[in-house]
């Protein structure tokens, strides 16, 4: 796999961001963006991987190249860093890989208005490389001291809008493990007045998929929640914008349900997520429209944009939460934030569950019975997953060699990947992933217990499918 665009930016093997690819697609990207910038400032910020520092200090240097100041972030969250750049109508630069394996890295840009949209590949592809056939040379730079103002201004969103009592009484549990914000996750929780319980600090990366969990996650948050009598313990991907939250009795809510609660917490009538979050959304009858997407944030970020019944909001099946309008709490006001965010639902859920006076579990419990579950198949081949999706769209002999239950479904949508709604409602979903070479398989059912047991019987076969 070839450093390339997916869902969410230019992804690939560490080895492949070289000091030449970095200059020509940022030579590219800020060529695309300088008319809107207000000035020539570009800030940028990293993820803890090992091959994160050599990129950063490429990307500054084909900034400085450019005529432009490249500002170093340091080590902050994804949000953090594309929320103090839109202030600012700056474009931002993230190098991180996000919940791939530590070998891969990548590059997310956000334009000065917000994200990088797909109709910004194609051009920014082009030019770049168009600019490495001529050889120019590149180098590489020291991205010397961080601006801590970055890191404080995300601390400080939230404890402002919320107030600082917001969790007050709540014991939380905090995964650190290798995300790159799990400081100012510590100093957020802190600010809102929650007693904290910090854990698994560790100095490796480790690639944390919240869709696909593993179990000792689980089991390690089960223990520190029988041991401290938690709450809930919190945790993010190493780029802070997809949130894990594990509620009081050990069970992960899954994201597209943190986001529905969250949606809810900040009154918003139009919802945009993509067709892999839970159908449950619509049949709460909490918000005026929902609209479905493909799976990517740059989707949703389309789908807001011509949102009319507001406020708009919008979230993934991964539970990063994107927020179109400013919202106006007791304490303060949250301002526009549409790419995706971890910290807004870990704090929403709490929140919204102690304005109804009930546990996380208690409150996920009152809505309509829909459980959505993924997991994926490692390095699947980009030719061989097209064929296995086409086999599954077009040909009832194979879905029924794969497996006889979903032989006849009763609707397929092709819109991303290949959704199968059977004759009792459930779902399967199997979709090549944009960021790695993977295929996902997304399973929705009316029970818990179901949907593990379908996406665990269909998981073997699909792994002996590419595999086997």
């Amino acid at each position: 796999m070839a450093a390339a665009f997916g869902t969410s930016g230019l992804r690939g093997p560490a080895i492949d961001f070289t000091s030449e690819l970095c200059k020509a697609y940022i030579t590219a990207f800020l060529e695309r963006c300088a008319d809107e910038a207000e000035e020539k400032t570009a800030y940028v910020g990293a993820d803890l991987r090992d091959s994160s520092p050599r990129i950063a200090g490429q990307v500054i240097a084909a900034i400085r190249a450019m005529g432009w100041q490249g500002v170093w972030a340091g080590n902050v969250p994804t949000p953090a860093l594309a929320a103090y750049a839109m202030a600012r109508k700056c474009p931002a630069i993230m190098i991180t890989g996000s919940h791939i394996p530590e070998t891969y890295n990548g590059i997310k840009f956000y334009r000065p208005d917000g994200e990088f949209l797909k109709e910004d590949e194609a051009p920014v592809r082009e030019r770049a490389e168009a600019i490495m056939a001529t050889g120019i040379p590149a180098e590489s730079a020291e991205t010397g001291e961080a601006d801590p103002a970055i890191a404080e201004a995300y601390v400080a969103r939230y404890v402002d809008a919320f107030g600082a009592g917001a969790l007050n009484g709540y014991r939380i549990g905090i995964d650190l493990h290798s995300a790159v914000g799990r400081d100012l996750t510590v100093r957020i929780f802190t600010g809102l007045g929650a007693e904290i319980h910090p854990f698994r600090r560790v100095e490796r990366f480790v690639a944390v998929d919240t869709e696909a969990l593993d179990p000792e996650d689980i089991r390690r948050s089960r223990t520190m929640i029988a041991e401290h009598q938690l709450d809930a313990v919190i945790s993010t991907d190493g780029d802070g914008d997809r949130p894990l939250v594990i509620d009081g009795t050990g069970r992960q809510i899954n994201g597209d349900v943190l986001g529905m609660l969250t949606a809810k917490a900040l009154g918003a009538r139009t919802v945009v997520t993509p067709l892999s979050s839970t159908s449950a959304i619509e049949q709460s009858g909490w918000f005026a429209r929902v609209d479905r997407t493909r799976i990517g944030s740059p989707y949703v970020v389309a789908g807001m944009a011509v949102g009319e019944d507001h406020p708009v909001v919008g979230f993934e099946a991964n539970g990063g939460f994107l927020l179109q309008d400013a919202i106006d709490l007791p304490n303060g006001r949250l301002d526009p934030l549409p790419t995706r965010d971890a910290i807004l639902p870990a704090v929403s859920g709490l929140v919204l569950a102690r304005q109804q006076g009930k546990t996380l579990a208690e409150l996920v419990a009152t809505l309509p019975p829909r459980f959505m579950k993924a997991d994926r198949v490692k390095d699947v081949p980009a030719d061989k997953a097209s064929v296995f999706l086409k086999s599954m769209e077009t040909s009832r002999d194979a879905r029924l060699s794969f497996d006889a239950r979903i032989a006849d479904p009763k609707a397929v949508s092709t819109l991303d990947g290949v959704r199968m709604e059977l004759d009792n409602s459930d779902t399967v979903h199997f979709r090549q992933s944009g960021n790695a070479p993977e295929m996902r398989l997304y399973i929705e059912t009316g029970a818990a217990e179901t949907t593990e047991a379908l996406l665990g019987e269909l998981m073997v076969k699909l792994t002996a499918q590419f595999h086997g």
